[in-house]
């Protein structure tokens, strides 16, 4: 179910991220309220996000009630509407569960900003 996968996402996010530091925002409360919306059919619609859960960057991805900062503290802010691509994210049964690190304004090849510092590749964490 729906719930399920949120349930199982906050986990490993729990066990992992801290060495990481890839998912710098969680919402999973307002990820379990969105769970609300699905019963499962016997043939999700084709195509249809289903009650997925999913990550957004914190870059210009907005979702209303969630912290967006776009790696630049000036930024910082909790939007009280969601951008249109989530909008449609969620339209199609994407559960935004969170954000994960950016460069500050998207502008780099590697992760790491003022606000919520460097995110480390698993397999290497030097």
């Amino acid at each position: 179910s729906p719930r399920a996968l949120v349930d199982v996402c906050e986990q490993r996010i729990a066990e992992v991220n801290p060495s990481i530091n890839a998912v710098v925002t969680t919402c999973f409360e307002r990820a379990r309220e969105q769970c609300g919306r699905f019963t499962v059919p016997e043939t999700p619609p084709p195509g249809f996000l289903f009650g997925l859960p999913v990550l957004l960057k914190d870059a210009g991805q907005e979702a209303a009630g969630v912290r967006q900062t776009d790696g630049f503290s000036p930024f910082d802010h909790v939007p009280t509407e969601s951008s249109a691509l989530v909008a449609r994210l969620e339209e199609m049964g994407g559960i935004v569960i969170g954000k994960t690190n950016s460069p500050e304004l998207a502008a780099g090849s590697h992760t790491f900003n003022e606000v919520f510092g460097t995110t480390f590749n698993p397999r290497d964490l030097r």
